[in-house]
């Protein structure tokens, strides 16, 4: 049974899906669950109603009919900021990959369990980082980190980030200079006991190519070969290279 996530109720899920069959399922256990749902059959018509009704999150199927969910994805997450979650029945790495790079924030492989949606829905609406960092704004080097406002600046000029993207860079200020594994980053900042960790490595490429000067040669995201990833805001030693939390 699915039950309704406190703090959730009411928002607003837009289903884009050729397949009424899934769509109808999807649809009916969001409902179940408290969301407001809207359909659409395919690309276009998920573009429109995602410009006309402004939901809190989209689901999205990779294979849609006249703009395929790849392309879809991408004019979402240029135009506006609502979390993606992609539904795809291709199951190799590199289709699953198309997707994340694109800007979603999830994915799911088809088939799949109805409530393992709701659930990723919830998680990617709770903004999971609220779960681990403090209220107020916490600066440490050049990046501010203001978790009320959901908003990360570098150098005074914010970031435009995806929901993952803001937890991850959000987890990672709260934890400069440790060496954090790809398994640790998925059960803290997705909540995902096993999964595939690609999800993890092309979140840190989105990124590295959003903080850093040259996303080749990172020098803030480093890459600890056969362990995982280091955040170094600044270099050891210097006075702002631990946050430093400040409240209003």
């Amino acid at each position: 049974m699915v039950t309704s996530s406190a703090g959730l109720q009411d928002r607003r899920v837009l289903v884009i899906d050729d397949d009424p069959t899934v769509s109808e399922i999807v649809s009916r256990y969001l409902r179940t669950a408290g969301f407001i749902v809207d359909e659409a059959p395919d690309g276009p018509d998920g573009l429109r109603k995602a410009e006309e009704l402004r939901p809190d999150l989209v689901v999205l199927d990779r294979m849609l009919p006249l703009l395929d969910g790849i392309e879809v994805c991408r004019r979402i997450r240029a135009n506006w900021s609502i979390p993606v979650i992609m539904l795809t029945a291709l199951n190799q790495e590199e289709d699953r990959i198309d997707g994340l790079e694109a800007g979603a924030d999830d994915y799911l492989a088809k088939p799949f369990s109805p409530r393992e949606l709701v659930l990723r829905v919830q998680s990617v609406l709770r903004r999971s980082a609220a779960g681990f960092v403090p209220e107020g704004l916490v600066t440490i080097g050049d990046f501010a980190l203001d978790s009320s406002a959901h908003e990360v600046r570098l150098n005074g000029q914010p970031l435009v980030l995806t929901a993952r993207e803001f937890d991850l860079l959000a987890y990672l200020i709260w934890r400069p200079h440790k060496v954090l594994s790809r398994e640790d980053l998925l059960r803290s900042v997705w909540g995902w006991e096993f999964g595939d960790l690609s999800t993890v490595t092309v979140h840190v490429r989105r990124l590295r190519e959003k903080i850093e000067a040259d996303s080749a040669h990172p020098l803030l995201l480093n890459t600890v070969w056969g362990v995982g990833y280091r955040f170094d805001p600044v270099p050891l030693g210097r006075p702002d290279a631990a946050p430093e939390e400040r409240r209003s």
